[in-house]
């Protein structure tokens, strides 16, 4: 019975994920404020509930382009048409651009994304409790790489633990790592679930108010399913 002690520590490093995991989601899914499910989503609050801050930073982009103070180049290239004006996102946008005018959208994207508005704008969709918090996410991102640790680890001590017995044993001591690799797995795939998709930045409360939005506008169709929804070119000007 050698690999008894093998299992138990499978059992031990998959359960110790698996409640990891399931701790950091609650956390994050609990509003850091009162839910404000009152007032309606602007376009920016809705597309950084659904794509987070480079979402927002394409939006502007696109708003700035077809309002034409910008132009998007389909090589990549933004280009500032008309500098005067604008709110403290689109001066966050020509300030990436620099005073020359012109920068490539890959370098302008990031950039604008760490600007102080958009780091207002998620502190406010927190306090509110539609947004998930950077505290959040980072914990929940942790419990799905501790549940991926001990998927691994299980899979490494049931092949061992395989190994060391007889033959005509190998049937059980499979049947005994089934349990923790299948839970661990299945637990692996509801993590990633919740990690990389857009309701990891939306509180339950912002994702249904994100539901109940309208596609119909452009603008927040693109806020909402992102660049897919563009024209070819406006695609190709923000992949850069």
């Amino acid at each position: 019975m050698i690999w008894v002690p093998l299992l138990l520590v499978a059992y031990a490093v998959a359960g110790v994920g698996c409640v990891r995991a399931w701790r950091a989601s609650l956390a994050a899914d609990r509003p850091h404020g009162p839910p404000d499910g009152a007032r309606e989503l602007t376009v920016r609050e809705a597309a950084y509930l659904a794509g987070g801050p480079l979402r927002v930073t394409d939006l502007t982009l696109v708003s700035m382009h077809r309002s034409r103070r910008l132009l998007l180049a389909r090589t990549g290239w933004a280009t500032v048409v008309d500098a005067t004006g604008g709110d403290e996102l689109e001066r966050a946008v020509l300030a990436a651009i620099g005073p020359g005018g012109q920068s490539p959208v890959p370098a302008v994207r990031p950039v604008v994304a760490d600007a102080e508005s958009v780091r207002l704008l998620a502190e406010d969709l927190v306090g509110r409790g539609l947004a998930v918090s950077e505290e959040g996410r980072r914990e929940v991102a942790a419990g799905v790489r501790a549940v991926r640790a001990g998927f691994l680890v299980t899979l490494v001590l049931g092949t061992v633990a395989a190994l060391l017995v007889p033959t005509a044993d190998r049937s059980l001591v499979v049947a005994a790592f089934a349990l923790p690799l299948v839970g661990s797995g299945l637990c692996l795939l509801i993590g990633r679930a919740e990690v990389y998709p857009h309701t990891r930045w939306a509180s339950p409360t912002g994702q249904r108010l994100l539901a109940g939005l309208s596609r119909t506008d452009p603008l927040t169709a693109l806020a909402t399913r992102g660049p897919a929804v563009l024209e070819p070119e406006l695609r190709a000007a923000l992949r850069g």
